[in-house]
């Protein structure tokens, strides 16, 4: 197929600024600014049915509809911080096609008339972030940043922020704590980002996949863009799938692909041609799903990914064999987020340590099935009583993992 957000698969030195104009670059841009009006952009978007590739899912137009028109300045935040294990989809299109990202951010940030824009990146991003300074110096000499665009009145700004390399600070308002300068720390909801966000002003935070996908909506219209995907979840998506497959990496595919497909068919099948056992469809805070037919068979949409019970999120497919013990997965889970638990809400902070303790114990043979109860009993425990979606997600391969492989704790226990 025709890549939309991995260009430069198709298109050699897309991230230089003379190619890019010459593949229709900055034309989506020149034309809002100068022929539509900032609430025609957002209605647009709206139609195409373009949704958050950030995990949640959340309509993208409708989302940008909620920014207050009452208080100014306006905010747009571009979360590339990308720290959900098996997710590497923004990584790639920061590299090798950063302009038709920043293109993006700057549609959004006039839609919700936004003159100051920041991407907020990993610490350890530092040489895309030099990249992205180079890009945004581009577009300011040719004319696409700066005051008075296109002898219009808006004027647009956009600074890269690199962050101290948290995962909590993926969660939109811990980013931006981080980004005015304090400790990456969740703040309570409500108010919201878009009412009250950066600097305590009405602020927009969208993922670098989802951002990537406006100019080419643009561009083409809605409806050549729910001509793709599925009626609950149009157009593609970038699914990054790691785990026991022989080809590994990011495949951009219209949404109701199948996993067996992405699998089988792009992923080249399973290493030594082992069944698969299960999979994590949004990485390491998914839900672990038991494989059969079936599953494979299904689409893989929000819909019904969650008939399956699990969320396909951020879609980092990872796929584990029978060689791999779910214990061992729940393990290395718990530990990750035990660590980058920020430690602000007790239920977080005190659960994912015992956890890690529990879960320590079962995978080094030393645990009894009291062990295995009163592991799932603390997860259960932390659930919706978590200040933000860290503390939920740490909880997700341990219910799923115990209850749906209940075979693999007790092999591990020896009950």
């Amino acid at each position: 197929m025709t890549h939309i957000l991995l260009r430069h698969r198709e298109i050699p030195d897309i991230h230089k600024m003379t190619v890019y104009k010459k593949n229709g670059g900055f034309a989506a841009f020149k034309n809002a600014v100068t022929k539509m009006k900032p609430s025609e952009v957002t209605d647009l978007v709206k139609s195409s049915g373009l949704r958050g590739r950030g995990g949640a899912g959340f309509p993208t137009g409708t989302k940008w509809s909620f920014i207050d028109n009452k208080t100014f300045p306006h905010y747009v935040v571009a979360n590339a911080d990308e720290s959900e294990p098996g997710t590497f989809k923004d990584r790639e299109i920061l590299e090798s096609n950063p302009l038709q990202f920043l293109e993006g951010l700057a549609i959004a940030s006039y839609a919700v008339s936004a003159s100051a824009a920041y991407v907020y990146l990993r610490g350890e991003s530092w040489q895309i972030a030099a990249l992205l300074d180079e890009k945004i110096a581009e577009m300011e000499k040719a004319g696409y940043l700066g005051e008075n665009l296109f002898g219009t009145e808006y004027s647009l700004k956009i600074y890269t922020h690199l962050g101290a390399g948290a995962y909590i600070c993926g969660e939109e308002t811990a980013l931006l704590e981080s980004l005015e300068g304090k400790r990456g720390q969740p703040r309570v909801r409500p108010p919201f980002p878009a009412l009250v966000g950066l600097y305590g002003k009405p602020t927009l935070i969208n993922n670098v996949e989802t951002l990537t996908n406006v100019p080419m909506i643009l561009a083409n219209g809605a409806d050549w863009y729910k001509a793709m995907g599925t009626g609950d979840s149009a157009g593609v998506k970038i699914f990054s799938l790691s785990g026991r497959v022989r080809k590994p990496g990011n495949y951009e595919l219209p949404f109701g692909t199948t996993f067996r497909q992405l699998i089988y068919e792009h992923g080249g099948g399973i290493l030594d041609g082992r069944p698969v056992k299960a999979i994590m469809p949004a990485g390491a805070s998914s839900s672990l799903i038991v494989v059969d037919d079936k599953v494979l068979d299904t689409p893989m949409d929000y819909a019904s990914v969650r008939t399956l019970g699990s969320e396909l999120g951020s879609a980092s497919v990872i796929v584990i064999d029978d060689t791999l013990s779910v214990d061992w997965i729940v393990n290395k889970t718990i530990h990750f987020f035990k660590h980058e638990s920020c430690g602000k809400c007790t239920p977080c902070r005190e659960g994912t340590y015992w956890m890690q303790n529990i879960t320590d114990r079962i995978h080094s043979g030393n645990g009894a099935q009291g062990d295995v109860d009163l592991l799932l009993n603390v997860a259960k425990q932390m659930q919706g009583k978590c200040l933000c979606p860290l503390g939920e997600f740490s909880t997700m391969a341990v219910v799923t993992g115990i209850e749906r492989f209940p075979q693999d704790f007790k092999k591990a226990v020896k009950a």
